[in-house]
Formats: structure tokens, C-alpha cells, sequence
């Protein structure tokens, strides 16, 4: 697909009604006396590409660590699948293995080969076989471009192939949600390209993600929606026509402006 291409493949808008798989409301996360998020509330619904913008500091990655409780929020609630997973009791590793998480590290085990890295966590916390969770990596891994890359060791991957391994990783856990926290930003400007490919196809082929990213291109392209967040808030958010073209906020605008 070409880098300028519209994603055609994108979700139809959710039909009237229709439950979102993650909705988020009022949420609330301080680190001490700092208050980071400040009342989010959004919904996803299944098949939507939900790209988030903002400065550093406006609580992007925090929030989308929330939906994942790798942070726990302060107040607030966030319903995953029909469940609020910010109560007592929730399986977490249930959780977690329907919401796959890429970061900006890619997070590899440095011991294990490509083909290791992605199995480990099918045979873990799914119960895979060794043949099965195999079966998977190879398919995953074939998926984004790796397959003559099976044996080899992370050290021997350039950053954006470590990255695509981190997501093969994710997918072979068949998440219902895949959540990307500024997935390219420590990469190479010419590694970036075949990452934000893989994501591309992801989004065609009906994935829900939510995306933390500074890849003006890649929101305007594959979003279904485009949220822009300051200060802990949620400021703008709507389709990347309205949001890049015709923004009602001053704000988004100066934002726009200064990285076009």
C-alpha cells in the first residue's frame, strides 16, 4: 500500500447503538500531587483506528497505559468487552491477553531468537503446545515481513525489525485490541516506514487500535478518528478531514502548525 493511500479497508462508523468495545469514563491518574489525566472520556468501538495527538506531557501514553493497567487509574472507569476492568477482582492476564501493547522499546529477550520471542508468551499465559505456539510465530512473523528471520537473534535485527518482531509478538496472542504507544519514535526516520506499513495492514484487515503517534501522515491516512489531548484532557477530536483541515480549536491548530 502506498504511503499516501487512503485506507479504504477502514471499519464502516459504528452502527447506531453499538456497544464500544472500550469505553472510557472520567478517568482520572495522578502520580503524587501531579495530576496527569484530568477526566477522559472516549469511546472505541470494534473495528476503528483511534489515533491520539498531543505535546509530550499531555497524558497520550498514560492513558493508553491505563486501558492496559499497567498504570492504575486514580478514578474513573474504563469498560473493556462490556466489563470495567478498573474493579476488584478482574483477571488481569484475562485482560492483557486481549489487548496486545507495542512500545516504544521493543522489549525483546536478548537470549531468545525471533521465533523464541514470539512463542514464549503463547505457551504461557495461553497454554499453547510447543508446535502450536510455533505454528503461530511463523505465521505471524511471515505476517510482517520476517520470515527469513526465524533463527536469528534480536541483536542481529536492525531497530524496525525488532519493532515488527514486538508486534508479531502482540498478534500471536490474538488480541482483540492492539495498542500502539509511539511505536516508531525510537526508530531511524528510514526504519519508520515498514513499522507504519505493518500498522497500515492491520487497519485495513479491520483491526481496532488505539495509536499514540507523531506520524501526521499515518493519522491522516488510516484514522478512523483523531483525538488530541493537552493537559490531561481530551481538547478536539474528529474525523482527520475535520481535525487536520478544519480544527475547532485553536490549540489542535497551533499544534498542527508547529510539526507540518
Amino acid at each position: 500500500m502506498q504511503t499516501g493511500e487512503k485506507n479504504l479497508g477502514a471499519q464502516a462508523a459504528p452502527a447506531a447503538g453499538a456497544e464500544p468495545i472500550v469505553s472510557i469514563r472520567d478517568l482520572h491518574k495522578s502520580f503524587g500531587d501531579t495530576q496527569v489525566l484530568r477526566g477522559i472520556d472516549l469511546d472505541v468501538h470494534r473495528g476503528e483506528v483511534v489515533v491520539v495527538l498531543g505535546p509530550s506531557g499531555s497524558g497520550k501514553s498514560t492513558m493508553l497505559r491505563c486501558v492496559n493497567l499497567l498504570e492504575t487509574p486514580t478514578s474513573g472507569q474504563i469498560v473493556f468487552e462490556g466489563t470495567n476492568i478498573c474493579e476488584k477482582g478482574v483477571d488481569l492476564n484475562a485482560v492483557r491477553s486481549r489487548l496486545g501493547m507495542v512500545f516504544q522499546q521493543f522489549n525483546l529477550f536478548p537470549h531468545l531468537s525471533v521465533k523464541r520471542n514470539v512463542m514464549i508468551a503463547q505457551q504461557k499465559v495461553l497454554k499453547r503446545s510447543r508446535e502450536e505456539a510455533e505454528r503461530v510465530a511463523i505465521e505471524q512473523l511471515t505476517r510482517v515481513g520476517l520470515a527469513e528471520r526465524l533463527d536469528f537473534m534480536p541483536s542481529q535485527l536492525s531497530g524496525g525489525q525488532q519493532q515488527r518482531v514486538a508486534i508479531a509478538r502482540a498478534l500471536a496472542m490474538d488480541p482483540h485490541v492492539m495498542l500502539f504507544d509511539e511505536a516508531t519514535s525510537a526508530l531511524d526516520p528510514e526504519l519508520v516506514r515498514d513499522v507504519l506499513a505493518v500498522m497500515r495492514e492491520l487497519a485495513q484487515g479491520g483491526m481496532t487500535m488505539i495509536v499514540v503517534t507523531h506520524e501526521m501522515g499515518f493519522a491522516r491516512d488510516v484514522a478512523d478518528r483523531v483525538v488530541f489531548m493537552e493537559g490531561g484532557v481530551i481538547v478536539e477530536e474528529g474525523t482527520p478531514e475535520q481535525v487536520f483541515e478544519h480544527p475547532k480549536s485553536p490549540r489542535t491548530a497551533e499544534f498542527l502548525g508547529s510539526i507540518d
